[in-house]
């Protein structure tokens, strides 16, 4: 059995090093490395949008939560689904739009602060995400390999090969892997369901493994726990650098729009499997190393629960997707570092070999703090909550405001990033949640991040200048 594993993983990782290669040999400049030279057809853009958005967040943090709630745990995704229904009418004023990244918009919109704000806010949120996919993959290829890799040596192996296929290409590289890892990964769940599902009893067995909450809407959460998982995801998915980047790598306005109708419907689809994965995987190992680590639940009923083949095919698809989301989540805050922080301020002529080589040792650089940060890890969904707040509260609202709102201010614009990355910040910090009040202290940042930045928002850009003409001219429909 551990030869199969073997050659299912080295197959998937040599088919993605070789995409890496064969796009790198087209790079040849800033656009091709950093926007895949804005040449990606509405099919490529389905597959890198699902692919990026669905990681170690979902195999991982959000098995655990369907592990321990049940079918509760959809209300997460139910975030993302909400916040793509939004996106369909977005896609186009962001392709429209075309620059680089989420910063060059910030500053265009508002000005040269909220830009950098806007940097510090997206490289602290991408690096912490990029930071737990090392970790899930190191659990998956010590979930494979037990008496040979340990998890902290298997992170450092998704690490090491996470920064060279993506240093390769960049987006191309990037999103022409995804198209690859998404295909596969939706086949093998639409077959493996199915698989797990009857092999727990159906329903009557499911029902008899499991606690009643497990089928209940809320499950073992209260309502404002629930919207703690739901809010944050939504306005990740809102205000996500990855996803307008890929929007600015599109052919056309028209390929962003039509990209958001498959990205929904995977999304859907995708989700709501992983989700019914762990749940089934709970009602077959209530008990024993999966109890202890509920977040490996996906990869150890892979391993446990399906024949041989199937159970290799399914953990290499975890292996990939989280590959491919700490690819894109990598990669981007390493844009930011290339455009926002190089190019702006201390070589802004240089030329595209010299931008090509910065990116590359921006992909490295990153890495090695994204590599930190999981080797001291303990909770991927701790991770992910306080990774997607950060980001949710600082950035969203501003970008949401920079399209839908003429009043929206550049100095309410920086009000509202420095608040709610301060908030989310001293929020989380060790020790301060035992000065407030018990109702509070076990609450997350999101609500009250989010407050802080929309109240901030709003009050600072009733007090401050409107935007000019120019300004506002190219965010409109």
């Amino acid at each position: 059995m551990s030869a199969l594993y073997i050659v299912v993983l080295v197959s998937i990782a040599a088919a993605l090093l070789a995409v890496a290669v064969f796009r790198a040999i087209g790079v040849k400049t800033k656009a091709d490395y950093l926007v895949a030279g804005r040449s990606l057809p509405a099919f490529v853009l389905v597959l890198t949008l699902l692919t990026s958005w669905i990681g170690a967040g979902s195999l991982f943090a959000g098995a655990e939560n369907a592990y321990k709630n049940g079918f509760a745990a959809l209300w997460q995704p139910a975030g993302g689904w909400l916040g793509l229904l939004l996106i369909y009418f977005i896609a186009p004023r962001a392709r429209k739009f075309a620059q680089f990244t989420l910063p060059d918009l910030l500053e265009a919109r508002y000005n040269q602060a909220a830009r950098v704000l806007g940097t510090i806010a997206i490289l602290v949120a991408y690096v912490a995400i990029a930071s737990y996919q090392f970790r899930g993959g190191g659990d998956v290829l010590h979930l494979i390999f037990p008496d040979a890799v340990t998890s902290e040596q298997g992170t450092y192996i998704i690490a090491a090969f996470v920064v060279l296929t993506t240093a390769l290409a960049g987006m191309s590289s990037v999103a022409y892997m995804d198209v690859a890892i998404g295909s596969m990964v939706t086949i093998i769940c639409i077959v493996a369901t199915p698989m797990l599902f009857f092999k727990a009893g159906g329903w009557a067995g499911l029902h008899a493994a499991l606690p009643q909450t497990h089928f209940e809407p809320l499950g073992n959460l209260t309502l404002v726990r629930a919207l703690e998982f739901l809010v944050p995801t939504l306005l990740l998915m809102l205000g996500n650098q990855v996803m307008y980047q890929k929007f600015f790598s599109a052919k056309s306005e028209r390929d962003a729009r039509v990209s958001v109708i498959g990205w929904i419907l995977g999304t859907l689809l995708l989700e709501t499997l992983i989700v019914a994965i762990a749940v089934f995987g709970s009602a077959l190992y209530p008990t024993g190393e999966a109890a202890l680590h509920p977040r490996e639940i996906i990869p150890y009923t892979a391993r446990h629960g399906l024949p041989a083949l199937m159970g290799a095919l399914l953990l290499g698809a975890v292996f990939a997707k989280v590959i491919s989301t700490a690819s894109n989540y990598l990669f981007s805050p390493a844009t930011n570092l290339v455009e926002d922080v190089f190019l702006r301020y201390i070589a802004p002529r240089a030329s595209n070999k010299v931008v090509l080589i910065v990116s590359r040792l921006a992909v490295v650089l990153l890495g090695c703090w994204a590599l930190y940060q999981a080797v001291y890890a303990e909770s991927i969904l701790e991770k992910m909550l306080y990774a997607y707040t950060i980001y949710s509260a600082a950035v969203t609202p501003v970008v949401l405001a920079a399209f839908y709102s003429k009043r929206a201010t550049p100095w309410g614009a920086v009000a509202a990033i420095a608040s709610g990355t301060v908030v989310t910040l001293v929020w989380d910090a060790p020790g301060v949640r035992n000065f407030f009040p018990p109702i509070l202290a076990q609450r997350d940042a999101i609500f009250p991040a989010l407050f802080a930045a929309v109240a901030a928002l709003v009050v600072v850009s009733a007090f401050t200048p409107k935007p000019s003409a120019e300004q506002l001219a190219k965010f409109a429909e």
